[in-house]
């Protein structure tokens, strides 16, 4: 069987495409392209959707090579999924990012009307972590190396 040979980006799909761009670039990525009004058989053939139009925007951080696409569709309307979906829920649950101080994103991200999910814990001396609800329901996962 052939094999993968790079992990490239993860697909979201959202209702609010800047509120959610917005979020991501405050906590440090930056938006590397930008597409509007993509329709036709292409889109099609791919997400398996007759009819439809989205707008994309990738966002990198600065040091990786994998991306966040996010999806806002046009057409036709975007179905919910719930917002408060916790850790134990089936699907992808999180986006994770290792920062290099946790209680500043987290306060900053609280000063925005983020909040923790749970709280920060500590993994065997060497992680700290947390969970943040961010826009539309999304979940953050926010890391930071201890020691070394």
């Amino acid at each position: 069987m052939p094999r993968i040979i790079r992990f490239d980006h993860i697909g979201v799909t959202v209702a609010d495409l800047e509120l959610v761009t917005d979020f991501f670039i405050g906590l440090g990525l930056h938006v590397e392209g930008r597409v509007s009004g993509m329709e036709g058989e292409f889109l099609e053939t791919v997400c398996g959707i007759k009819d439809s139009r989205t707008n994309v925007v990738m966002l990198k951080s600065a040091d990786s090579e994998v991306g966040i696409e996010l999806a806002s569709f046009e057409k036709p309307d975007h179905e919910p999924g719930n917002p408060h979906a916790m850790a134990n829920e089936l699907g992808m649950r999180s986006i994770a990012f290792e920062v290099d101080d946790l209680q500043g994103m987290v306060a900053g991200l609280e000063a925005q009307g983020y909040g923790l999910i749970g709280g920060v814990g500590q993994y065997e001396g060497a992680w700290k972590m947390a969970y943040v609800r961010g826009p539309e329901g999304l979940t953050v996962a926010l890391a930071q190396r201890l020691g070394n």
